[in-house]
Parts: structure tokens; C-alpha cells; sequence
């Protein structure tokens, strides 16, 4: 469900299923359809000449879909995303600069270890040739040429430091106005749960989370909700059911998990339908926070339970009578 809901809106087709957030985009006002194939409705039109047009059409078309709308202000969320987007890529080009300078660093270092070994052999080959009768005398030059480079190495250690010190701050920065950009919680996911023999509306939980409701979630949602005598659970095949955190519920609880084969909701069309019902109720209500949602959806769950319902074995008693009076079959 949307976060907010007026009562001009038209609630979208959502579904959270496969585990990423799938909305039904909103639509303008009908109007004639018209795509770049359209050029080859004409039999008699020469191929190249609509092959051109094809290709000049569908140009245009890319363009006019990337170009940005004029005339209406983007929305907090749209900013947010853009702020968001822009701060990413600033981390990343700080951390592409950072590996480019790690790798410059071991190049140095690599340098650095080759010319200690060569000084070390150098060492070794002079107190070699003190032993001689005759030895050579030392040379000042590279004793001092040996001293510069030994301080240019100490500079450099100290300069790196000093890079990482900045390297630090400026990440830390990034990360925390990552932080503080306003987090936009468009969506509000609401976990269905009903009793197929008696029709029963069992709870409504909604999570504020969500496109992001994690299987822990829905996982501690169920285990208040579900009744001790359940004996089959069926779920679509969402990450959250098919998580390892749900195969421990279904075993700690005594229940047979029962997924519906993919791309078939109608293999789960009490469910389907009961979704379809708690959307034309909520079409007409409006509300702009989680809380007035939960609301709704508890009295929805009240009047639902309470009412006739056609589906179950007796017509005109409501999920409430039926579940009362089951004994009866």
C-alpha cells in the first residue's frame, strides 16, 4: 500500500512476491496508443523508406522518454533519490581514486623493498672486500645518495598519513550526509492472512518498511497470528517464505508449507480475491500515515469477518457464524 492515499488516487496493482518491489505504473488519460512499429501498418510502403522512419522514430522516442518533464517540480522522493544517486557516485569515485592510489603505493613500495636489497647486497659485497689485504675505500657519495633517498622515504610515509587522514574525513563526510538525507518510505507492505475453510481474516499486519520487510518480519507477524491447529500454510514462492527463517517456523510449529506454482495466482485465489476485496474498500478511504492505516485495516478485518459471505458452505453466513458453527459438518 502507499504510504498516503487521497481519495482522487487510484490505488496501484503492488506486489512484493518475488522479493523486490513491483508497482503498476500510474497511467495518464487514455489516449490513442502510438509506437515507433506503427510505420509498417502500410503494406504498400517501401521497406527501406519505413525501416528509416522506424529508426527516426524510435530515436525520438528514446530522447523524449529520457528528457526530464517540464513544468511540474520534482517531488521530495524524486530529490531525495537524486541527492542519494549523487552522493553513491561520489563514493565511488573517492573509492576508485583510493584503489588507484593503493596500487601507486605498492608500485613505491615495491620499488623501496628492490633498492634495500640492492643497498644490503652492496653492504655485504664491502665487508667482503675489508677482509682483503688492500681494501677499497668508501664512497661518500653514495653514503649521501643512500641518506636523500632514506628521506624522501620518510616524507612519503609521513605524506601518506596524512592522505589517509583527509581520505578518512571525506568518506566519513560522504556517509553521513548520506545520513541525514531524508529517508522516503513510500511504501507500506501489508502481509495478508486467511482462513480458507471459514474465510476468516486472521490479521493484517502492515510493515513500515516496505519494499524492504525482511523474513524476520513477516516471520514474527505469523507466529502471533497463526492459529495453533493450523495443519497447511499456503504462501507464493517470495523470498520471505522461502527463507530459511520460515522453514524453522514451519517445523517449530507443526504446519506443511504449501508454495503455489509460479506465475499461477489463481492457485492461491481465496487470497487473490481477498486482496481484490481490501482494495475496492480502501478506494474511497484516505489516509497519511501508518497509523491511520492500521486502523482501516483492522476495521476492514471487523466489518469483513462479520458480514454474509457467499464462498463458504452455508451462503449468507458471515466468516465469524461459519467458523462457529463448523462443528455442524
Amino acid at each position: 500500500m502507499p504510504a498516503s492515499h487521497t481519495l482522487e488516487q487510484k490505488l496501484p496493482a503492488v506486489s512484493c512476491s518475488s522479493g523486490r518491489l513491483v508497482a503498476e505504473r500510474p497511467s495518464a488519460a487514455p489516449s490513442k496508443p502510438s509506437y515507433p512499429g506503427q510505420v509498417f501498418a502500410d503494406p504498400e510502403r517501401p521497406y527501406v523508406e519505413a525501416m528509416q522512419d522506424f529508426v527516426a522514430a524510435s530515436t525520438t522516442r528514446a530522447a523524449r522518454t529520457d528528457a526530464p518533464s517540464e513544468g511540474e517540480p520534482p517531488s521530495l522522493a524524486a530529490r531525495c533519490r537524486a541527492a542519494k544517486r549523487a552522493l553513491h557516485q561520489q563514493l565511488l569515485e573517492v573509492r576508485a581514486r583510493r584503489r588507484a592510489e593503493r596500487e601507486r603505493r605498492r608500485r613505491q613500495d615495491a620499488a623501496w623493498r628492490a633498492l634495500r636489497c640492492q643497498r644490503r647486497a652492496e653492504r655485504l659485497a664491502r665487508q667482503q672486500r675489508a677482509v682483503r689485504p688492500h681494501p677499497s675505500p668508501p664512497r661518500p657519495r653514495a653514503q649521501h645518495h643512500w641518506r636523500e633517498e632514506r628521506a624522501q622515504r620518510h616524507s612519503l610515509l609521513k605524506q601518506r598519513k596524512q592522505e589517509d587522514a583527509q581520505w578518512r574525513a571525506q568518506r566519513e563526510q560522504l556517509r553521513r550526509q548520506l545520513g541525514q538525507l531524508p529517508r522516503s518510505s513510500a511504501w507500506i507492505a501489508v502481509l495478508v492472512i486467511t482462513d480458507n475453510c471459514t474465510r476468516q481474516c486472521l490479521g493484517v499486519p502492515l510493515f513500515v518498511a516496505g519494499a524492504k520487510v525482511t523474513a524476520e518480519m513477516v516471520v514474527a507477524a505469523l507466529r502471533s497470528l497463526l492459529p495453533s491447529e493450523l495443519q497447511f500454510l499456503i504462501t507464493d514462492r517470495g523470498v520471505h517464505f522461502t527463507a530459511q527463517v520460515f522453514e524453522q517456523l514451519a517445523c517449530e510449529e507443526q504446519f506443511i508449507h504449501v508454495v503455489i506454482a509460479r506465475h499461477r495466482p489463481e492457485s492461491n485465489g481465496i487470497a487473490e480475491r481477498f486482496v481484490r476485496t481490501l482494495k475496492e474498500w480502501l478506494a474511497d478511504k484516505s489516509w497519511s500515515a501508518d497509523q491511520e492505516l492500521a486502523s482501516l485495516l483492522e476495521q476492514f478485518r471487523s466489518e469483513y469477518n462479520d458480514r454474509p459471505h457467499q464462498g463458504i458452505a452455508i451462503p449468507g453466513l458471515s466468516p465469524n457464524e461459519f467458523a462457529e458453527r463448523i462443528w455442524l459438518f
